[in-house]
């Protein structure tokens, strides 16, 4: 899908353009966004500015897929974006912007704020996997290359039967916060095909390498994605791996 196998994991408001190109040699690909798509959700994105939260809150926010990708055109990483909905024709319009920058289209079910889940996207999609996978469907009908966004630790949810679930529905990766249960990866990575970018924690050649020995295909850093020292070190740990064919 990428390489290096080192992921920017989408910053929400700060996950833009020109984010990726200050650090795009470290990495492989990067996950811009994240961002709301249609109305539901962007109203769910102004209260939470509304309470200091960074967003992205363009007026036409198809339009502001595009211009990104498009801004990353000659920079040697693949694109990606992180988008929000709760409705399937933005998904679609989406998808079909991502399609063609040959950039991957990620579907949030991660975000964890009132205001997002209470509208029906984000980590609540997780406890909705039909809508979940009704989601993925949507952006692998266009031809894009989908991932999904998720976490662990979420009560009452079984991650391994939505990966599954996932898989079937056409999702290529599947983009997995970890939270403080690292081994997670490990049974996600043992139980589908899906390409598993490992999210959380990823600071160092520890951390790095703990997660690929669960198995994990790529690691994504976040809060720590704008230090081009962090991002060496990941880097350096990920490729040492891979060409030692330590893959599973």
């Amino acid at each position: 899908m990428f390489r290096p196998r080192v992921a920017l994991a989408s910053l929400s408001g700060e996950g833009d353009a020109d984010w990726a190109r200050a650090v795009a040699a470290h990495a492989g690909c990067a996950f811009l966004g994240g961002i709301a798509l249609d109305e539901a959700t962007r109203e769910a994105a102004r209260a939470m500015t509304d309470r200091d939260r960074s967003e992205f809150l363009p007026e036409d926010p198809i339009a502001f897929v595009d211009a990104q990708l498009d801004e990353l055109a000659d920079v040697p990483l693949r694109g990606a974006f992180n988008v929000r909905s709760a409705s399937l024709a933005p998904i679609e319009c989406a998808a079909e912007v991502c399609r063609d920058h040959d950039a991957v289209l990620e579907l949030n079910a991660h975000c964890r704020q009132d205001e997002m889940c209470d509208v029906g996207a984000g980590e609540t999609l997780l406890r909705s996997p039909e809508r979940l996978a009704e989601q993925v469907r949507t952006a692998a009908d266009t031809g894009v290359a989908v991932s999904v966004k998720v976490r662990a630790e979420v009560p009452g949810v079984d991650l391994l039967a939505l990966a599954h679930r996932l898989e079937t529905a056409g999702a290529d990766a599947i983009h997995v916060d970890a939270m403080d249960s690292e081994s997670v990866v490990a049974d996600v990575a043992d139980a589908t095909d899906l390409f598993v970018v490992a999210n959380n924690g990823v600071r160092d050649r520890e951390t790095t390498q703990e997660y690929l020995e669960y198995g994990a295909d790529a690691v994504s850093v976040g809060r720590a994605s704008d230090d081009p020292e962090v991002l060496a070190a990941v880097r350096e740990t990920a490729a040492d791996w891979f060409i030692r064919g330590a893959t599973r």
